[in-house]
């Protein structure tokens, strides 16, 4: 959701990929979440993170704790930044309550965002 957020308000500013400690799926609860903003993640593709590990980052951004705890150290990340938030896909109940949940996740990844784009914007300027 993070990546299609970015990519959707910002992709002509910034070049963004996203990864996970494993590959699973874009699940469909996100795909609909996203849907309802407006931004379309229904091509994105599940990824790993070793293909990004050499790679130069301003960025390494990790959304969830369990990503926190296992992601490796990337040598050519400036900033890492931590960002708790639920694991959607974990959320149980119905449908509609498990939608809800992506739904709050969507919501707080597109402020921090935001925010982040905008502090960013911010320091750049002379």
């Amino acid at each position: 959701m993070a990546e299609g957020w970015l990519r959707h308000r910002y992709g002509d500013r910034f070049e963004v990929h996203s990864a996970g400690t494993e590959a699973t799926e874009v699940r469909p609860l996100a795909i609909r979440a996203m849907r309802e903003v407006g931004v379309d993640i229904s091509g994105q593709q599940s990824k790993t993170l070793e293909r990004y590990l050499s790679e130069p980052w301003d960025y390494v951004i990790t959304v969830c704790d369990q990503a926190n705890q296992a992601c490796p150290v990337f040598p050519g990340g400036r900033h890492r930044l931590h960002w708790s938030l639920p694991d959607p896909s974990e959320a149980t109940g119905t449908e509609e309550d498990q939608l809800l949940v992506y739904r709050a996740v969507r919501d707080d990844l597109r402020r921090r965002i935001d925010d982040l784009v905008a502090a960013s914007s911010e320091g750049t300027r002379s």
